[in-house]
Order: C-alpha cells, then structure tokens, then sequence
C-alpha cells in the first residue's frame, strides 16, 4: 500500500478507536444490548492497547510473566472457565439477546476475535491495517442501528454482516491467498530466523494462545543436541525431496514450500528452513484462516498455538450460514480467480505444503447446540458446490501434477508425564528403515495383485465386515494395483495402498473409537453399496439423528454419499506397539494411525487432481489403480469427480479377526488373522506385536 494510502487507513484506524472507547462507557443502548456493546468494546480497546505494545517497541522490554498476562488477557473471554459467560458462547448469547439478535450479535463477536492475530502481523507489515479497520467500523455500524429508536430490524443487521462479508470478502480472501503463496509475506519466518529461540519470550510475538503445552514443547527441543534437531529435520525435508523424486516431478522448476506446524517447533522448523533452502526453495508461512469466508469447519490450516476452546470454534463451525447464498458463491470464486490470476507467478511455483502435525492433546467430544449457527440443506448443496469449484481453480494454478508434499508428527506435552519419552520413540518410529519394510509389503503386493477382493471382518466387538473390489491387471508383469509406501512423503513407513473399484465394494466399516479431525466418534459405523456410502451413524449424541448430522457434517461434509476412495494395509507394528505401551492408542494422529492396520479413506482418492502422472513402485511397475468409477468422471465434468475430502478410518489390529485376498478358481489367501500377519514374507511384522 503507497503512503498515501497508509496513512488514509490510520487516519480511519484514530477516528474508529476514539469512537469505540466512547462506546464502552455509553449508555445509549438499552439492555440487555449495551452491555454486549461495551463489551466487546472493551475488547477492541484492548488490541488497540495490543497494536501500541508492538509498534512502540513496548513489547521487547516485557518479561515472560508480563507477555503470559496479556496472552491470558486477549483470550481469556473465551477460555474454557469463562466461556459460560462469553458472547462468543451462541447459548450465552441467545438467552441475553434473545432470538435472532443472539445469533447475530455472536458471529460478530466470534470475527472481531480474529483481531487478535491481526494486530500483532499488522505491526510487521503495515498494509494489513485494512483488515483491523474495516472490522472496527463493522462494529461502529452496528452499534449505530442499536442507538436507535425503535430497535433496528434483525433482517437490518442481517443484511449488514451479509453485506460486509460479501463487499470486504475481496480484502479478505486475496490476501490469504496471497500469503499461501507470497514468501513476502514473511511474518512467521522472521519470528522464526530472528529470535533467540532460547528466549521462550518469542512464542508470544505471534499473538496466538499459548499454554504450557507450547513452552514445554519449546524447552524440550531446546535441550537436544543440534545433530538430533538436524537428524528430525532432514527426515522431514528429505522426504519432501523424495516424493518430487518418486514421482517423476521436477522441483527445480518450483520457488516455495508451504511449512505448517504449531507453536514450540520452531527450532525443527528453522534447520528445515535451511534444507529447502538448499533445494531452491523459500518458505511460505502464514496462520490458520482468522476470517469466516476463509475457514472450512474447524480445520487449522497453517500455524497455529495451542485452540483457547474446542467448543467455541466448534460452536462457530457453520458460521457461514449467515450469508451464504449463490449470490455469495459467485462473489467468492471471482475473487479467487482474480486473486489467482494476480499471483499467478508465485502460484505456479508454489511446490506444495510440508506438514508438522502434533498429537497427544485431550480428545474433544464436542457438544452440540441448537442456539448455533447451522447451514440449511440447501445452503449444505451450495457450500459442496462451492468447495468443488474452489479446488477447481486452484488447481488451474498450483497443477495437482506438478506439485508434492510431506506430513510427519511428534507429540505434545499434553500427552502425559512420559512425554519425552513417547517424543523420542515417536522420532525413532519415524526413522525406520525404509528398505527393510519395501521388502516386506512387496510381499503384500504381489498376494493382493492376485486377488479381485478382499475381505475385511472384525471381531471381539468389532461389526466390520466389508469386501472391497480391486481392479483387473492387464498386464501383471508390468503393472501393479498397490503402492509400496515408505516413509517419504507420507512420515512414517509402513502402508500399501490402492484405489479400489467401487462396483463390488460392499458390507459395514466399523470401529468402537477413532479420532478424526481432532474430533472423536464413538461407534462410527458406514455402510456401503458399490462403494458408495449408504448410510451412517456413531453413538456420540443420545438422539441417533444427531449423531448423523455429527457424521454428515465432520466426515461426509455435507456431502450426500462420498466413495471408498482408498484402501489400505498398515504395516508398521512399532508404532502400534509404542502406542499400546503408552497408553495413546486413541491420541495419534491418523498420519500415524493409519500405518497401525488396514484403513478406508471415504471421499478422494490418493492420487486426487494428479491421476493421469503415471506411477511406479520402486520394483519398477506401474501403479495402475489410480482412479475409480466417480473419480474417472473428471474427463467429462470435475465437479462430479471430487469432493475435497479424503478421510482415514483405521482398524486396529486388536479388532482384526480377518483379512484375506480372494480371487477366481478359488483364489484365497490370509494376509491377516486375529491381529497377526500370516502371510509368508510378513512375519517380521509380528515380532514388534509379540515383543511389545
């Protein structure tokens, strides 16, 4: 922004912040709206105090106690133990404002929250100022139709929050676009190549909660040795490399990669910053999306701290339901498109993201209530359309072909008192050798690529009885249906995996506990019909229609039915075995999970906007199952071949009674019986399960 520009925005900025510190001390409104106004009010005071804290220089003279109380101060309204009493809480909100002005009055609170990443990015790049205002006028404007008398219409302040998020929707969408791609925008790598990392003061330059899982985190990292940081490093970005490698794609033509982790990590991250740099490549850094027209349900997707409260952004889920019409649809892909077109440089040399997940957190079983936002059916239809045209444009721009990525995990402090030891397990799980288990699953595929099926039953509680369909071989000497995974993009080894036919994919898929998404289901049950999902349900809500809408919304997202897009045999019984001896079975993530027996994937393929990139197992066949009935359909029209989803369900190995291939003339072979792998080249698998 030019400065003339710069200093019309503060010029904004100035009259909006003496206006809101009017408004905490009114009594224009009459209750019970006024105190929701000087509320928040005194919330948006405080980032003004927050925003001078940072451009003063203030900032670098607190001490780790001083910046531990304004982290609790940005965030406490909304902590578990106040939440009760929040206006970010829609059930808090709608018995003080009453029906429709609480639901409202919600969302608007729920977005101004978002303030508190935006003043502490805005201090280091001050075009962003736009975001901090506009929402501050919002606010203004509001306020001004409850002055009043009477009391505004709700359909007024509907179309209000309707119009703001329709008419700013090109600030707010161009610019997350142009951080996912912008090494520019380098707010996080400054925090991370600047700081003293030995200083824990740094975890709070980035303005988002920070709890005692993040220091912990920090601390521990801090007090290896630095062959050990390189050594996690150099696993992580050598698998980046090796899926570029793996699958014929040319990473010299590309300029960034897309680093996402979470806060504590930093020291990993900064040697991983040096390795791609030595690729060519730059990183490109920025926070999970703050703004309702960017987020998708309560998905993180960049850096984050630790979540102040799972049912707040649980609550504020389907926020979008306020505005979301076709209308809006059509607003939001032309911003993208020429937001896109913009950016096109740097999107096309945008490589693809390199994930740090974290485990080891609480499971959440969120609540649900009436009082929240909810998308209507037909708002469902249009969010489903407008997510298949979004990846559709993205596409056109960062090419699915052309690009890769990689995902590793660690675990948290929250994971318990033995959480050092669980970390440096978990680097040893992610460090097996890849040679070794190659061996071993080509043994895996050479049985599968014999078959036509494979059958699936659970037991000792366990009501899976599934049969998947595989696809024919034309030519076995050349081509294969599996890919032999080891750990390269997919952090850590152990998995062969194929997309199977739907037609002839029958029966239940079931597991008694799963944590997907950071959501927890208990009794997930899918049934499915020539590999389309039928019908569903777990037992998370006593109403079995609630429990449905949970799974349609988390799993399906919103979606009709979705395909069984992948199946797949986990192979890695160390990390089962870690995971039993700890006790954390239910804590891993799926990157983990997955590997700790066989798994289903509702929703896209693996090989999803990149089918038609041949490739190869490392014994040189073809990988040939790439596609599936829906996803072939790409040819004729994409929107009815994807659907920006692809979701793991595991089974572990202690709820395997069965799996075997089956195949004409009476083709039969176990691979899997009671836990235990059976087929000839597989024992080695076992002696982890009988050791552990």
């Amino acid at each position: 922004m030019e400065q003339y520009g710069t200093d019309v925005m503060e010029e904004r900025y100035g009259l909006a912040m003496e206006r809101i510190g009017q408004i905490e001390k009114e009594q224009a409104v009459p209750a019970p709206y006024g105190e929701y106004f000087r509320k928040t009010a005194g919330f948006l005071l405080l980032m003004g105090q927050v925003r001078e804290l940072l451009r003063s220089g203030a900032g670098d003279e607190l001490t780790l106690e001083q910046w531990q109380e304004w982290n609790r101060r940005i965030y406490e309204d909304i902590l578990p133990e106040n939440y009760g009493e929040s206006y970010g809480n829609p059930v808090l909100a709608e018995r003080k404002l009453g029906e429709p002005f609480g639901k409202l009055l919600c969302f608007l609170y729920a977005e101004l929250r978002g303030l508190a990443g935006y003043v502490f990015e805005e201090a280091s790049c001050p075009d962003m100022l736009e975001e901090i205002v506009v929402y501050l006028e919002l606010f203004i404007e509001v306020y001004n139709c409850f002055e009043q008398t009477p009391l505004p219409e709700p359909r007024e302040i509907r179309q209000l929050l309707y119009w703001f998020v329709s008419d700013y929707c090109d600030v707010f969408v161009t610019e997350r676009i142009r951080r996912s791609v912008d090494p520019a925008r380098d707010f996080a790598v400054r925090i991370i190549l600047d700081s003293d990392l030995e200083d824990l003061r740094y975890l709070y330059r980035y303005g988002e909660y920070v709890t005692e899982n993040e220091l912990r985190t920090a601390r521990f990292l801090n007090s290896l040795p630095q062959e050990e940081i390189q050594a996690m490093a150099d696993t992580y970005t050598e698998g980046y490399r090796r899926g570029f490698e793996q699958a014929g794609k040319d990473l010299s033509k590309k300029m960034t990669v897309d680093i996402r982790y979470n806060l504590g990590f930093e020291r990993m991250v900064r040697a991983a910053i040096e390795n791609f740099r030595k690729m060519g490549l730059r990183p490109v850094i920025y926070r999970y999306a703050l703004s309702t027209v960017n987020r998708r349900g309560t998905n993180r997707i960049g850096f984050t701290g630790a979540v102040p409260n799972r049912q707040f952004e649980y609550d504020h889920r389907e926020d979008a339901a306020l505005y979301l019409d076709k209308k809006f649809v059509e607003r939001r892909l032309g911003v993208m498109r020429s937001a896109y077109e913009t950016f096109k440089t740097l999107a096309g040399g945008y490589a693809g993201p390199a994930v740090i997940e974290v485990f080891g957190e609480t499971p959440f079983l969120p609540e649900s209530r009436e009082e929240s936002l909810r998308l209507s059916s037909r708002q469902q239809q249009l969010m489903v359309k407008m997510n298949h045209q979004a990846t559709q444009l993205t596409n056109q721009y960062i090419i699915g072909k052309e690009r890769s990525f990689t995902i590793i995990a660690f675990p948290v402090p929250q994971i318990g008192d033995r959480f050092e030891e669980i970390f440096r397990d978990t680097v040893k799980i992610n460090t097996l050798d890849n040679r070794r288990w190659q061996a071993i699953q080509q043994a895996l595929i050479d049985t599968l690529d014999q078959g036509d099926r494979v059958r699936i039953l659970g037991k000792d509680g366990n009501r899976t009885d599934l049969t998947v369909a595989l696809r024919r071989l034309d030519d076995p000497k050349r081509e294969t249906l599996f890919e032999n995974c080891v750990a390269d993009v997919n952090i850590p080894v152990g998995e062969v995996f194929t997309s199977p036919r739907l037609k002839g994919t029958e029966g239940v898929l079931h597991v008694s506990r799963v944590f997907l998404n950071e959501l927890e289901y208990l009794d997930l049950e899918i049934k499915f019909e020539d590999g389309m999902i039928r019908d569903y349900g777990c037992a998370n809500f006593k109403d079995p229609q609630e429990s449905r809408n949970y799974v349609r919304e988390t799993v399906l997202f919103h979606h009709d039915s979705l395909p069984l897009g992948e199946f797949a045999i986990g192979t890695n019984t160390s990390a089962y075995v870690m995971a039993r001896k700890y006790g954390i079975e239910r804590m891993l993530p799926i990157l983990i999970a997955e590997k700790t027996g066989p798994h289903f994937a509702v929703g896209d393929t693996c090989y999803s906007w990149d089918e038609d990139n041949p490739v190869y197992n490392p014994d040189g066949k073809e990988i040939v199952a790439r596609d599936n009935e829906v996803s072939i359909l790409r040819k004729e029209d994409p929107e009815k071949a994807y659907f920006g989803c692809h979701t793991d369900i595991t089974i572990p190995y202690e709820e395997l009674g069965l799996l075997e291939v089956l195949g004409e003339n009476g083709f039969r072979k176990e691979i899997i019986r009671d836990g235990r792998f059976v087929l000839a080249g597989t024992e080695e698998l076992n002696r982890a399960l009988e050791n552990g």
